[in-house]
């Protein structure tokens, strides 16, 4: 499927997001686009761009995380022949390739404090030297940057350069995770749901069943967009009916009961250990006379969550089946005990 540039939405929260960005585009000044994972950073990054008075000129990306911090400086400023081993030939930085347009730095906070410092004096000064040369080299670029981290709190701990983030931030926009985006995961499935179906030659699209609807409402959704299209598509491929309703999804595609150990388990704090020596022992019932009821209940009905929860690899969806529940059935219950973390 193509690269998708749309902006599909209708919560307040993201449409404020999108019309900033629209207001900032026309302006030639360095922006911040601030979000957690696929929120659609990019796309933002995109749209500052092709609103802009430089939409004609080059859009240059590069990734941050996926520079060595050797070689982040020579991608972003160039490099002279023979400034470093292997450096056969001269060659222009993304500086330099995005002159006249813009430049967009992914994962800024992973840059190190080498080339923030370089950065700097070509966002202040309009001027980079390629490694190994000492002339300066004049470039006209806008800057737009992202990242997942809180900036100034970096700054803070002397993890990130105080004097540049004062420079790039004369903007900076904030992406809502899709949890915050009140009725928008129904329009974004219903817009990939139709799409994925018309990849798989489907006659017509069903649309959602109510457990689906409600399943994916109450899912945290922590990779945001891009989880959900990679949800959707999955439960359409899986459904075998496609004149009825996709009512299932399925949340995590590492789900089974066979998969793998890791050989070291991560502390789970949330989750008491069993109540018994046996590990895999039912919970015991209270012994002895109860004076709250209501309470004595919840205590059984949360040891008996948690001792099978362990017993089932914490795997919900197995331990639902041990308990002859349903996966919404099981996650309500450990939300209400406090387990589902």
């Amino acid at each position: 499927m193509e690269r998708e540039t749309q902006f599909i939405g209708q919560s307040a929260a993201f449409q404020d997001a999108v019309e900033r960005a629209s207001l900032a585009a026309s302006l030639d000044r360095p922006v911040l686009v601030i979000g957690e994972r696929g929120t659609g950073k990019e796309l933002i990054a995109e749209r500052l761009h092709r609103l802009s008075t430089r939409w004609d000129r080059p859009y240059v990306i590069l990734n941050c995380a996926a520079m060595p911090e050797t070689l982040i400086e020579s991608e972003l400023f160039g490099h002279e022949a023979g400034a470093f081993t292997g450096a056969t030939r001269t060659r222009a930085g993304r500086f330099e390739e995005a002159d006249g347009g813009t430049l967009f730095l992914d994962e800024l906070a992973t840059m190190s404090m080498g080339a923030q410092e370089r950065l700097l004096r070509a966002v202040e000064y309009g001027e980079v030297t390629r490694v190994g040369s000492s002339r300066p080299i004049r470039v006209d670029v806008r800057i737009v940057a992202a990242t997942n981290e809180h900036l100034p709190a970096l700054a803070e701990d002397n993890r990130f350069r105080a004097d540049l983030l004062d420079r790039l931030s004369f903007e900076v926009i904030t992406l809502p995770p899709l949890r915050a985006r009140e009725g928008d995961i129904e329009v974004l499935a219903e817009y990939f749901g139709q799409r994925m179906a018309a990849v798989l030659g489907w006659d017509e699209w069903p649309g959602f069943g109510p457990r689906a609807l409600a399943a994916m409402e109450g899912h945290d959704w922590p990779g945001n967009v891009r989880e959900l299209r990679n949800v959707i598509e999955r439960a359409i491929y899986r459904w075998a009916d496609p004149e009825k309703p996709v009512d299932a999804v399925s949340f995590d595609p590492f789900a089974s009961p066979w998969q793998p150990v890791s050989r070291k388990t991560p502390a789970r704090p949330e989750v008491a250990a069993p109540a018994t020596d046996a590990a895999h022992a039912a919970a015991a019932p209270p012994s002895g006379p109860v004076s709250d009821l209501r309470a004595a209940v919840d205590a059984y009905e949360k040891q008996i969550l948690s001792d099978t929860m362990a017993r089932c690899r914490f795997n919900q969806k197995v331990a639902a089946e041990a308990l002859g529940l349903s996966y919404d059935q099981i996650r309500h219950a450990l939300k209400k005990h406090g387990l589902n973390q």
